[in-house]
């Protein structure tokens, strides 16, 4: 039994192309996760779900702080089991032969580096199941900076934890008892939030109300497609107010040529399309001329 292993790590990800870490996760370059703060749940989700990836959400989950700030950075999973003796024995042994120090939850944040986010299935467990409390979340901060968590179980110190600067993390419930009665059954390997499937290395984007957990291949793909869809909406509105279009011409997901040819002009010349100047458009030119069999219904 091994943890956190650099080459299945590489066997989960093999679309990932790009850097790596040492431990194998593909690091997402930084400047992609700037650009999703700029960046809306919907705007977001919609390049992934049309692409298939439609487990990749959960929203049934409270927030450390609701004051509107976004979680954003590379998952680090960890997978738990409720305890066996046997079983216990067998994986604090493997982390002790690793060189690992303290209990299943301090393995993984002693791992974190800069960009990093927690995610970590304690299978539903907030009695006895507490993650995080306020020491653990000081470390998550020195670690990464700007990181947080996504815990499918508990924390704890929520006092102390909202004092901690720069974090965010979503979690299922607050208990006062320290996390117990619990085993490690997987680190840096596929986990489960609720309704939503995690790869290390995925990128964590907490907004709305819920997280979105993005396929590290697409998050480049996902970034241009979101910004689009933004676009889009700030020229679509304008031209509905105008009455220049209906609400169903706007809302489908193949624009006519005459149509992206007023977009793109907007984007050239009006001081608001600045941001979105090196996005390529050649793809949906294509799509208006040679038909979008995914457009028989409005946009979602």
């Amino acid at each position: 039994m091994h943890f956190n292993v650099r080459d299945e790590i590489i066997a989960l990800t093999p679309k990932w192309t790009g850097e790596r870490f040492p431990d194998g996760r593909p690091r997402v370059a930084d400047r992609y996760l700037k650009a999703l703060h700029n960046l809306t749940l919907e705007e977001v989700w919609k390049p992934i779900f049309v692409l298939g990836y439609e487990n990749q959400f959960e929203g049934r989950l409270q927030v450390l702080h609701d004051d509107g700030r976004k979680l954003v950075g590379r998952a680090v999973t960890a997978t738990f089991a409720p305890t066996r003796p046997d079983l216990h024995e067998a994986a604090f042994a493997a982390g002790m032969a690793e060189g690992r120090h303290g209990n299943y939850n301090q393995w993984v944040i002693d791992s974190l580096v800069e960009g990093d986010v927690v995610v970590a299935d304690m299978y539903d467990k907030i009695y006895k199941g507490t993650f995080l409390g306020g020491n653990l979340t000081t470390a998550i901060r020195t670690r990464t900076r700007t990181g947080g968590g996504v815990i499918w179980g508990g924390i704890r110190d929520v006092e102390q934890m909202k004092k901690v600067e720069g974090v965010q993390v979503y979690y299922r419930g607050i208990d006062p008892t320290p996390i117990r009665d619990f085993v490690m059954t997987g680190f840096n390997t596929p986990t489960r939030i609720g309704n939503a499937i995690v790869l290390p290395g995925d990128v964590v984007f907490g907004a709305g109300g819920g997280v979105l957990c993005i396929p590290a291949h697409l998050v480049a793909q996902v970034v241009d497609g979101a910004a689009k869809t933004q676009v889009k909406d700030l020229f679509g509105f304008e031209m509905i107010a105008q009455n220049r279009f209906t609400t169903a011409q706007i809302d489908r997901n193949t624009w006519t040529e005459p149509m992206l040819d007023l977009l793109t002009a907007f984007i050239r010349e009006d001081p608001r399309g600045e941001p979105y100047r090196t996005l390529d458009w050649s793809e949906e030119y294509r799509l208006a001329r040679e038909g979008d069999p995914n457009d028989t219904q409005t946009a979602l």
